[in-house]
């Protein structure tokens, strides 16, 4: 590991100085108001990489449909899907839908009620499993996220790697040592809400920080440099082009992702992927345009943005066209533009729908 300063032994005042700026600053947050296990999985689960304020909606209608474990773990793949359509990461909610059954049908609707025991669970990782442990049933152990990475980082003036193995297991140690074994719960709150709102990645008000007497990035005015993290892969290039094909009577078709992958289980119109660009005469070509016109006799095609959508995701960055295919009728595979919305579809996706006058009802 890897400290510009060593970690003084005396580390009461970390957490005395964090959990008092919290309990004067916290955000009045629903899942803040229980410690029910269901509900503080739930919001561990929909907070994995997105924003408070873009996840509370969804946490509140999740709450409002699926009021217990055992109603998420009787509802549909689909309609969770479609309840956590455009939060992205669709791995999360089919991961979500599996512990819910599991939870429900095999320990009777009781979580496990211990970090080891947690970790069991279906999409359940060291971060997760230790909020609920700590907030649910007051086990000392510490979450480790983006924000405890930043505020550890700054404070203690850490410069390994956070994404590296030995990164992992220094934060981890580090955080471990910090917690307030009394109060464990609260504490990890209270780093991770400093870290979200106080510590942040830009530009943090350092000369007002309750850490700025201790703070080694602050002293040696490295803050924009750590914390310390190693370059991923380069994020591919992926031209996507999608026929949406329309017949007379308006109807539409659409094709469910089975494959494995981020959009697994969702719908989406035929469409076609390349590495780079293509005339239409090459997508013309192509398989999946050959199946259509075979089955259906295509009539025309119009594109109806020549200027690519960008989807940026964390892996590939998709160059999106949508094309108008008309044809005459679709038979019993067409489905009425006026039926689409219980369909889970791609965000990408559900933006076209929504903005184009053929789709509305």
């Amino acid at each position: 590991m890897t400290y510009l300063r060593p970690v003084q032994e005396d580390t009461t005042f970390f957490y005395k100085k964090l959990i008092t700026w919290y309990l004067n600053n916290f955000r009045k947050l629903p899942w803040r108001n229980t410690t029910d296990p269901y509900r503080i999985w739930l919001s561990e689960i929909i907070l994995q990489q997105t924003r408070v304020a873009q996840g509370l909606p969804y946490y509140e209608k999740f709450v409002a449909t699926y009021p217990t474990v055992h109603d998420l773990a009787g509802a549909s793949e689909e309609a969770v899907l479609k309840l956590w359509q455009g939060l992205g990461y669709y791995s999360r909610a089919r991961n979500l839908h599996t512990t819910a059954r599991y939870v429900s049908k095999e320990l009777g609707g009781v979580f496990p009620d211990n970090y080891k025991g947690l970790l069991q669970l279906k999409g359940v990782g060291d971060y997760t499993a230790s909020a609920i442990a700590s907030i649910c049933y007051n086990e000392p152990t510490a979450v480790v996220d983006g924000n405890v990475y930043r505020v550890l980082s700054r404070v203690f003036g850490i410069t390994t790697p956070i994404n590296s193995t030995e990164g992992i297991k220094t934060f981890k140690a580090l955080a471990q040592t910090l917690i307030d074994t009394q109060q464990p719960g609260t504490y990890n709150q209270a780093i991770m809400e400093f870290g979200a709102r106080y510590c942040v990645p830009q530009q943090p008000d350092c000369v007002t920080c309750i850490f700025s007497d201790r703070c080694e990035a602050f002293r040696t005015r490295r803050v924009s440099e750590l914390p310390v993290k190693l370059k991923k892969n380069r994020v591919k290039k992926i031209y996507l082009d999608y026929f949406v094909v329309l017949s007379e009577d308006n109807m539409t078709l659409l094709k469910q992702r089975t494959k494995k992958g981020i959009w697994q289980q969702l719908y989406e119109f035929p469409s076609v992927r390349n590495s780079k660009k293509q005339s239409l005469a090459s997508l013309k070509n192509s398989e999946v345009f050959q199946e259509l016109d075979e089955n259906f006799k295509v009539k025309g095609v119009t594109c109806y943005n020549e200027t690519p959508v960008i989807h940026k995701l964390s892996h590939q960055h998709l160059y999106t066209r949508f094309w108008s295919v008309a044809v005459a009728s679709l038979g019993e595979k067409g489905i009425a533009l006026s039926d689409l919305e219980p369909y889970p579809v791609p965000v990408l996706v559900a933006r076209f729908i929504s903005e184009h006058k053929a789709f509305q009802p």
